[in-house]
């Protein structure tokens, strides 16, 4: 899939993406991040044909969103946010209505299969009305599904749903990706995106500011911080602490050693060594590496901090 300029400004004036180029691999499992507002939820909006660009263009398997409108929405499912469904239908019904409007044949084996991995099998007659929150949003999975799409968009799809359920739906994704589906989706559980991505892509305000290989990106941007609680605090960091990257923190009762992925400054070890040899007490060592929400925060905050700047 291919975002060439995609733009979309409303009559009100709002911006809500600004030139987004973005290529989508087949069969990769794809995170987009961002804060509320910043413009994910309108860029699938846009790519599953319910909002209409302003500019820029759309290619699904080398067919354009708007001129192959029916041949590229029967390659995408998606999950949107809410859960908007025919209270008073069956489960079944409705994931075979689902499959039908994509002009599929009835299939009663797929869709079986379809319920069984969502472990909806068991509600297959029950009406929406009665089910949970969670079997709800496992329904919704399940139609966007019923088509056998080659895409898969999942818009916040664990939102509201508990951990045991969460983990059956990554389970779940795991199995689409090693079938060939791509899978792009956005998650407030940046842990999770931290655990299921093939690579990141990064959204504020409108903007793509980053798109990069999860592993990359961590590479790149993450660090590990090394405290080291002292037995006795320190005034000031002795002079011979200098090469190293230190902060002297808690009143002086804790040292804290930040090591980039790619710093080329002697380590932890070497620094240990040192502070045993200046006769300065250990009382506790703890190590904490960047996290993928660390680099998200930074990332926005520094865009944020450089808009600023410029005005």
């Amino acid at each position: 899939m291919t975002i060439s300029a995609l733009s979309k400004r409303y009559a009100s004036g709002h911006e809500a993406l600004k030139r987004i180029d973005l290529e989508i691999r087949r069969g990769e499992i794809f995170a987009l991040l961002g804060p509320n507002g910043a413009g994910k939820t309108t860029l699938i909006s846009i790519v599953c044909g319910i909002v209409t660009p302003t500019e820029g263009r759309v290619a699904v398997d080398g067919l354009d969103i708007v001129r192959d409108y029916r041949a590229t929405r029967s390659r995408i499912g998606l999950v949107p946010q809410e859960l908007t469904t025919d209270a008073f239908e069956t489960v079944w019904n409705t994931v075979c209505f689902s499959r039908g409007l994509f002009g599929r044949a009835p299939d009663p084996a797929f869709v079986e299969r379809v319920l069984r991995d969502l472990s909806l099998w068991d509600k297959r007659d029950a009406r929406l009305m009665t089910l949970s929150g969670g079997m709800k949003r496992r329904l919704m999975i399940a139609k966007a599904l019923s088509h056998e799409p080659t895409i898969l968009f999942l818009d916040e799809p664990t939102a509201g749903v508990d951990v045991e359920l969460r983990r059956d739906m990554w389970a779940l994704v795991r199995r689409l990706r090693e079938s060939g589906v791509t899978i792009i989706l956005t998650t407030h559980y940046i842990e999770e995106a931290e655990e299921m991505a093939d690579r990141v892509g990064v959204i504020h305000k409108g903007e793509l500011i980053v798109v990069e290989e999860k592993a990359t990106l961590m590479a790149r941007l993450g660090k590990k911080v090394l405290a080291i609680d002292l037995e006795q605090p320190l005034a000031a960091l002795p002079a011979e602490l200098a090469p190293w990257r230190v902060d002297l923190k808690d009143g002086g009762r804790r040292i804290e050693l930040h090591v980039a992925a790619d710093d080329s400054r002697p380590g932890p070890g070497a620094l240990l060594a040192r502070l045993a040899a200046s006769g300065i007490a250990i009382k506790d060592v703890d190590t904490h590496e960047t996290s993928l929400e660390d680099i998200f925060v930074d990332l926005v905050s520094d865009r944020g901090a450089a808009r600023g700047a410029g005005r």
